[in-house]
């Protein structure tokens, strides 16, 4: 039988050294994608199973505000997760995004996930605990342990200053100054004997640890004294909760408090109208005169503005070598930085069309 030329030209492709080639090149590649897909499947199946099969209870607080990153990143801290990009992945493919909730949480590192996702989705917050959350002024405090089961009348007496004077954390306090700022936010077991007084000693146990003689050195470097590096660290605590950001948000507070530049931040403005005026919108409070609105008083306000982290008082003695002057929070929460009031206006332009701290 004769061929024809088709037939041939069939043959010739088939034979030809680079069709072979090409067809060993397509399948090495095919390979490698299949190989590349179970891979990571598998490992981020792998990263969403349990760290371990401990059954030890931790106590872990996820703070009001938190974004899923935040929390991806407090559950690895705590060595509750195996990979922070694991659990963003899996709530964002369980559509848990805005469903996961603040509050304090007993996990254990021998859950999954999707377990751990769920608990945090659903608000199963832990039982008989008192939890003084970041951030939070001493009124919120308060509050907390009222909603805890203390009667008012016990938290009050509890919150008398003059308890704890012999205290070390409170020894560069004012005497005539409250506990505002002093009470690590700290999550606490309690049983039917614990008094609020049990609890507020604890917490301060929990500041004095923070306040190490490094720290306390650092500070006083600052040309500021302990009670003026926790009314810094107060006004950081509650402009940006990324802890990188801290040290150059402590940079540009201690340069206007050199230059002689009002400090201009709204955290002070709200405290102030909340605290004394019961006014809390940010627009209504930046026009309230008060001891607090650094927009008027030309340096530190009176006193803290709410407590703090470990993260915000070595931010204020390890400040970050930069000379900026400005800063604004964007729609997105990131925080940007600049040295003239120009580019700080291009920031503003830029980064905030919705919010504008």
């Amino acid at each position: 039988m004769i061929s024809s030329p088709t037939d041939c030209s069939n043959d010739y492709m088939k034979n030809h050294p680079f069709f072979k080639t090409s067809i060993i090149i397509f399948a090495i590649g095919f390979l490698l994608i299949a190989g590349s897909i179970f891979l990571i499947r598998k490992t981020y199946h792998d990263a969403l199973s349990p760290v371990d099969s401990s059954q030890q209870i931790k106590l872990v607080t996820i703070p009001s505000g938190s974004s899923v990153k935040q929390i991806a990143q407090i559950l690895s801290e705590e060595q509750i997760i195996r990979e922070p990009w694991a659990f963003e992945w899996y709530v964002r493919n369980a559509h848990l995004r805005d469903d996961l909730k603040a509050g304090t949480y007993a996990l254990r590192s021998s859950q999954s996930v999707e377990e751990i996702a769920t608990i945090l989705a659903q608000g199963e917050v832990a039982t008989d605990l008192v939890t003084i959350l970041p951030g939070q002024r001493l009124d919120q405090i308060e509050a907390s342990f009222i909603n805890s089961g203390f009667s008012p009348e016990a938290v009050a007496d509890a919150l008398n200053p003059e308890l704890y004077a012999n205290h070390p954390a409170l020894v560069d306090k004012p005497a005539s100054a409250s506990l505002e700022g002093y009470l690590h936010p700290e999550s606490f077991q309690k049983s039917a004997e614990t008094a609020p007084e049990d609890i507020i000693k604890k917490s301060l146990d929990e500041t004095q640890k923070i306040l190490t003689p490094a720290v306390r050195r650092s500070i006083a470097r600052q040309g500021l004294s302990i009670h003026e590096g926790i009314i810094l660290a107060s006004i950081i605590e509650r402009e940006v909760s990324n802890p990188l950001d801290k040290p150059k948000v402590a940079q540009v507070f201690l340069k206007r408090l050199a230059d002689d530049m009002k400090l201009e931040s709204d955290p002070t403005a709200v405290y102030g109208a909340v605290v004394e005026n019961e006014i809390t919108t940010i627009p209504e409070a930046l026009r309230i005169e008060t001891r607090y609105n650094t927009y008027f008083v030309p340096a530190l306000p009176p006193g803290p503005i709410s407590n703090i982290t470990a993260s915000s008082i070595q931010a204020v003695g390890e400040p970050a070598n930069t000379n900026y002057v400005f800063f604004v929070a964007g729609d997105d929460g990131t925080t940007h930085f600049s040295e003239t009031f120009e580019q700080h206006q291009e920031n503003i332009d830029r980064y905030c069309t919705k919010l504008c701290n």
